[in-house]
């Protein structure tokens, strides 16, 4: 499998490509670039919050607890005293940041749900459902926001699939197989689960109607400079 910096390098250059040509197609603005560059690079990092305590995971229960206490300063901010409210703030960041760290690392597998297909659908969804639902963004941002988070996770399934091929020796190793695939087939469990999860954000997901129409408005043959003979 790929290492972090090679997951990181990839995934930033995927996704510079692919900000590149939504900014030039109008689907985004030029300053949203920077924004779109850091979802994709997320999105390839994300596969790896199954492994025990890596820096995508750490990454991830820190920005969680950070979201928690916001939630909560944003929530209670004007109703609760100033002493229970430091207490609401640290007990959640401590429940999230260690306890349910804890948790996850306990019951995740390196390479099982997480490395899926299904997986970056999920966190897509979810991303999407964030920003519409949580931060009030419109819905065509919303999925754009979804889709590069979904683009670097499926860069990183496939970088952990070409590094199973030995090309050197023109063999497979083991572990091909293991990160590009549609479910964990090794823990059906979670996989239902997910599952689930999943069509529960899809059916909270709004239709991606502005994207799609978005979409067909562009000019390919103007966008990518293509002249006819």
């Amino acid at each position: 499998m790929a290492n972090f910096n090679t997951h990181l390098a990839i995934a930033a250059t995927v996704s510079t490509g692919a900000a590149l040509l939504a900014a030039k197609t109008h689907i985004l603005g030029k300053t949203d670039l920077p924004w779109f560059i850091f979802l994709g690079t997320l999105g390839g990092l994300l596969p790896d919050i199954d492994a025990n305590h890596s820096k995508p995971v750490k990454l991830l229960f820190n920005v969680l607890a950070l979201i928690g206490v916001a939630a909560i300063l944003q929530a209670f901010s004007h109703s609760y005293p100033p002493y229970p409210l430091a207490l609401s703030v640290i007990g959640t960041y401590l429940s999230i940041r260690h306890v349910a760290y804890n948790l996850f690392n306990q019951f995740t597998l390196h390479r099982g749900v997480f490395h899926s297909l299904l997986a970056s659908v999920f966190f897509a969804l979810l991303t999407t459902n964030i920003c519409h639902r949580l931060l009030h963004w419109d819905v065509q941002l919303a999925w754009l926001n979804g889709l590069f988070i979904a683009l670097g996770y499926c860069v990183h399934l496939l970088l952990d699939e070409a590094y199973s091929v030995d090309l050197s020796n023109a063999k497979i190793k083991k572990s091909f197989g293991s990160a590009f695939k549609l479910i964990s087939y090794n823990n059906l469990t979670a996989s239902v689960l997910m599952a689930l999860c999943t069509l529960a954000l899809y059916w909270l997901t709004p239709p991606p109607t502005p994207l799609l129409k978005a979409w067909k408005n562009i000019h390919w043959q103007h966008t990518l400079s293509i002249k006819r003979p």
